[in-house]
C-alpha cells in the first residue's frame, strides 16, 4: 500500500489563490486590485498545472 505524500505545491497553490481574493479586497485601485488578482491566479494555475504534470508521471 502506498500513500501519497504531501505536495506543498498544492498548498502553495491555495496560498496564491487566497491572496488573489484578498486582491481583489485591497484599499487599492482597480487596476492594482486587477493586476495583482491576475498574477496570484497565473501562478496558482502554473503550480497546479505542474502538479498535475507530476502526479501523471507517477
Amino acid at each position: 500500500m502506498r500513500f501519497p505524500a504531501l505536495n506543498p505545491s498544492k498548498s502553495r497553490a491555495a496560498a496564491h489563490r487566497a491572496m488573489a481574493r484578498a486582491a481583489l479586497f485591497s484599499d487599492s485601485s482597480a487596476r492594482v486590485r486587477l493586476r495583482r488578482y491576475n498574477a496570484h491566479m497565473a501562478k496558482a494555475r502554473r503550480l497546479e498545472a505542474r502538479t498535475a504534470g507530476q502526479e501523471v508521471a507517477s
